[in-house]
């Protein structure tokens, strides 16, 4: 072979190798841009879904949500988690530093993942030890953005993580992030952030931690359960000096600090941080009923709302001692008592008053029932509805109706007016005073119910009204909420507006959601409601059921109202108004529906709610100018009285011209006014006392119908009127008079 043969083999082996080489250097680069591409897409991924952690709300979990009254104090508190968020220069120093020095010593230099610390991690376990390697920011990632993830245990986890905390390192300052940090991370025995643990376990403020408190709980979250101060004491303890050491080793402490620190006890003197004892747990029930119609439970218990509330603290305190002292005199400790007070001029709940002893344990009279909103039978507190339907249908209150003492409406209902009483020909101005039965019942059956219904409805009352006549005289059964939204429409001239609990509402960031705007409507004729408040100011003048209004109620206003009792004397009501505000006050027994009986005798409209509704009214008005009720700009316009039919009461009792005066029972003489149209209604005058047995048992009207609403039902019966004698006591009546 020759030379030049040997020469051209030997290069083409060495090209051989070459390009061997360079095919398996090649195959090697082409596999490593694969796979990177490959794991790229996969990364790309992993990270399309990811939840927003722009807005500095991701990072703030369950912040509960604070109920505040009209006066801006905090009433109650909403949550799911007991956490309470504070500033960073609200913490103590020592717990900024010994969690930087336990946690993250490099947190300060790091971009958001810190590669030395996951190093060091792996060598640690290699090693048979356990560190972690995530850094502060990583693990509020992990805690609040990705809490949905933080027991996923995979690469994808881990990666989404770590993006998510460089992102969050180039949009927050290290401070910030650190704050939000404190904030957030959990310390055991149900604290979430350093503000709550620090009251939970040392009863203070986080700005006010010693080192050693500081060192204990920033020790705590490694292991809330294991480190539990209150259960596992030497794992605490022994835990905090690691805290220590690290802030020695950090330079943060001196080795006399750790010296003097290391061999002390933990000062433990537990708290808690709890706002869930709410001041007035029945209207703070309420509220959170209300904002349930409009937020999830999730975002009341931990979405931070700030919930202003038209709730009065003085008017308040004034209710709930009205109500608690009568209560307590009544020497019944089944009877409970219900307020609810409206402001006139805008709907506002500035009283609500639902029970006296707040609780789950009924054996001990607790009751969780709110008594303000729960329904119960009227009785002739309804009336003041019939009345305005009558009037709207073109009733005049001076027309004439026959009051026996009972009257048979149908075959199979016949009511009669308590005690039997009765109150001859009389108009529908002073049946209203002395509570007829049996002359409401005809009204109501003249009109028809459909028009009793419509008008409570007109009025606020949302609860369906049954169809029997019955259900004139109040045996459908009503809340005291609707029944004060009603009577408030009354009080403003016949304007209407929904009863407003909550003002405004705001987010954790102060960021207005709700705020209320006032919106009235004019849904009843002006001239024809002036003129059933001047038929209502007399039932508490002499002569009506709530005439002992006037010796007890001590302000310079303009009152006007109705008593309502059920059968058997089981709901006593008073409903009654000044102009500026609406009162409800309904009485009974808590659990079921016996008749009520105060210091052992029956109770009455006279004795338990009237006495209630004048202290509370009292208080409320102290002070308070005088005002009058409204008027209106024109008259009222009513069909001619002889054009009604009654069905026991004879038509020539209101034909024009007719001068025979009646007299009733009591000795009343009631001369019939020969006028129709715009007649101004008439105060009754003072009837004689009726024959009543030395302790009454009498005191309210009761509905005659039953609880069924329909035809067939008790006898019923009206109210007793009396001219009560003036109490010496002025809260201890002594002549009950309905």
């Amino acid at each position: 072979m020759g030379i030049r043969t040997r020469r051209a083999r030997a290069h083409s082996k060495t090209h051989f190798v070459g390009f061997g080489l360079a095919g398996v250097l090649g195959f090697i680069a082409l596999l490593c841009v694969t796979l990177a591409l490959s794991l790229g897409a996969v990364v790309s991924s992993w990270l399309e879904d990811l939840p927003d952690y722009t807005s500095a709300d991701a990072f703030l979990v369950a912040e509960p949500t604070r109920v505040y009254d009209a006066d801006g104090n905090e009433i109650v508190a909403y949550y799911l988690q007991n956490r309470r968020s504070v500033e960073l220069d609200e913490i103590s120093d020592y717990v900024k530093q010994g969690t930087v020095d336990t946690e993250d010593v490099r947190f300060y230099s790091h971009n958001g993942i810190d590669a030395e610390g996951i190093m060091r991690a792996v060598v640690v376990q290699l090693t048979g030890g356990s560190e972690g390697g995530s850094t502060i920011t990583q693990q509020l990632v992990r805690n609040t953005v990705l809490s949905d993830e933080q027991f996923e245990n995979t690469l994808r986890r881990k990666v989404r993580e770590a993006y998510i905390a460089i992102q969050m390192e180039k949009t927050y300052t290290k401070d910030q992030i650190l704050n939000m940090y404190l904030n957030t991370i959990y310390y055991g025995n149900s604290a979430y952030g350093i503000e709550a643990a620090s009251i939970t376990y040392f009863n203070k403020h986080a700005s006010e931690l010693t080192l050693n408190e500081a060192a204990t709980l920033v020790g705590i979250p490694n292991s809330p359960t294991y480190y539990d101060p209150f259960n596992n004491y030497d794992a605490c303890k022994s835990r905090r000096n690691v805290v220590l050491q690290r802030m020695l080793s950090a330079g943060t402490i001196t080795q006399e600090e750790y010296d003097a620190t290391s061999a002390e006890e933990i000062p433990l003197n537990p708290g808690q941080l709890t706002d869930s004892e709410s001041t007035y747990p029945y209207f703070t029930d309420y509220v959170r009923n209300l904002l349930l119609q409009d937020f999830s439970s999730d975002t009341i218990q931990a979405g931070g709302l700030n919930v202003y509330t038209t709730l009065d603290p003085e008017k308040q305190q004034a209710a709930e001692q009205a109500a608690a002292e009568r209560i307590a005199a009544s020497g019944n400790d089944e009877l409970g008592a219900a307020l609810v007070s409206i402001d006139n001029s805008n709907g506002y709940i500035v009283a609500m008053v639902g029970g006296q002893n707040y609780g789950t344990d009924e054996s001990a009279g607790q009751s969780t029932v709110n008594l303000a909103t729960n329904k119960r039978q009227t009785g002739s507190s309804f009336k003041t509805i019939v009345l305005l339907a009558a009037m709207q249908d073109g009733m005049s209150p001076t027309v004439l109706i026959n009051c026996p003492s009972s009257i048979q409406i149908t075959p199979t209902y016949r009511p009669s007016n308590i005690d039997n009483h009765n109150y001859g020909v009389r108009t529908l101005a002073s049946a209203t005073a002395v509570s007829s039965n049996t002359g409401y019942v005809q009204v109501a059956e003249a009109i028809g119910m459909d028009k009793v219904a419509s008008m409570a409805s007109t009025l606020g009352i949302d609860t369906e009204i049954e169809p029997g006549l019955s259900s004139a005289l109040g045996a459908t059964q009503i809340s005291p909420l609707e029944m004060a939204e009603a009577y408030s429409t009354i009080a403003s001239g016949g304007v209407h507006r929904n009863p407003v609990a909550i003002t405004r509402i705001e987010d954790r960031n102060g960021n207005v959601v709700y705020e209320h705007e006032d919106d009235p409507e004019q849904v009843v004729d002006e001239a024809i409601v002036c003129d059933a408040i001047k038929v209502l100011e007399g039932v508490t003048q002499s002569g009506g059921t709530a005439a002992n209004v006037q010796s007890l109620l001590t302000v310079d206003q303009p009152v006007a109202g109705k008593t309502g009792t059920s059968d058997n004397y089981a709901d006593l009501w008073f409903c009654g108004f000044t102009p500026q505000l609406t009162t409800v006050v309904w009485t009974g027994r808590m659990h079921d529906n016996q008749r009520v009986y105060f210091q052992g005798s029956t109770g009455s409209t006279y004795n338990v709610p009237i006495p209630i509704w004048c202290a509370y009214m009292n208080a409320a008005l102290d002070g308070v100018a005088r005002e009058e009720f409204p008027t209106a700009d024109h008259e009222a316009t009513y069909e001619p009285n002889d054009s009604w039919t009654f069905v026991g009461t004879s038509s020539s009792v209101n034909q024009e011209g007719w001068g025979q005066t009646t007299t009733t029972d009591e000795g009343q003489a009631e001369e019939p006014d020969e006028t129709t149209g715009t007649a101004e209604p008439t105060t009754p005058t003072t009837p004689e006392t009726p024959t009543t047995p030395e302790t009454p048992s009498t005191g309210g009207e009761t509905t005659g119908g039953g609880s069924t609403g329909g035809d067939s039902g008790s006898s019923g019966g009206g109210e007793t009127p009396t001219t009560p004698t003036t109490p010496t006591t002025p809260t201890t009546p002594t002549t009950p008079t309905g």
